[in-house]
């Protein structure tokens, strides 16, 4: 059985992402390397790093290959609150079954989801 711990986002701009997902936990990293431009966050049971990597340049060119699901019972207040921090409006909050989704992405432009699970 695996058990997924983990979410390691590369980039080139590690301080801009750090900046702005510590605005979006609204909590500063629980781990901080920037020497090696390494931070990351505990979110829930899994964890979200963000780590400097040489082959990542600009904006990711597939932003909906993988995304990032934020579970959150306020969809559309946390989408009005990310929005103004400067997420990136993807899709805006919209019913899907008996929750709710909205669609942001990051100053890298990767695509992140917050969701609520109703059921």
């Amino acid at each position: 059985m695996l058990n997924l711990n983990s979410v390691m986002i590369g980039t080139k701009q590690p301080q801009v992402l750090a900046a702005f997902y510590e605005k979006v936990f609204e909590k500063p990293a629980d781990m901080v390397d920037p020497e090696n431009g390494f931070w990351g966050w505990q979110a829930g049971s899994a964890f979200m790093g963000i780590l400097n990597h040489s082959e990542m340049g600009g904006s990711t060119k597939d932003p909906g290959r993988v995304m990032v699901n934020f579970e959150t019972p306020q969809v559309r207040e946390e989408f009005e609150r990310i929005k103004s921090l400067g997420g990136v409006v993807i899709h805006e909050p919209y019913e899907m079954g008996q929750g709710w989704i909205a669609t942001l992405a990051d100053p890298d432009g990767n695509y992140f989801q917050l969701m609520n699970v109703v059921g």
